[in-house]
């Protein structure tokens, strides 16, 4: 078993030497993982811990939303769907609702794979610029 501070020490490591691209890849799977968490916390009716969490993925499309570059038209589909995320998060945590939890995170799975083909492609030369 790795010791508390090995592990923190290698998850900062992690972050410090990520890409801008890695990050975001990071930033999808914390979000995945915090609605994974307010999911299980609703069935065990630990309602404070699902608050946290859903909190905790609002911060990341929060997160998202804040460093959209309007500059690039894409950016407006971006923001709405994050302000839908959002909406849907709020709602969520305000009904205690795994469905809607669930739809959430089959938005962020598709973003998130979404995301890692690009990052692949683009590492493999393929992406069109």
């Amino acid at each position: 078993m790795i010791p508390a501070n090995a592990y923190s020490a290698y998850a900062k490591n992690k972050i410090t030497t990520a890409s801008p691209a890695e990050l975001t890849l990071m930033l999808y799977d914390g979000a995945i993982k915090f609605c994974n968490i307010a999911i299980e916390a609703i069935e065990k009716k630990d309602y404070k811990k699902a608050n946290i969490n859903i909190q905790k993925a609002e911060k990341i499309i929060g997160e998202f939303q804040g460093t959209l570059d309007f500059k690039y038209p894409v950016a407006k589909d971006f923001d709405r769907v994050y302000s839908y995320l959002m909406k849907r998060l709020i709602q969520a945590n305000m009904k205690k609702d795994t469905e809607i939890l669930e739809e959430v995170l089959r938005h962020l799975h598709e973003m998130r794979d979404a995301w890692k083909e690009v990052m692949q492609k683009t590492k493999n030369g393929t992406a069109i610029a």
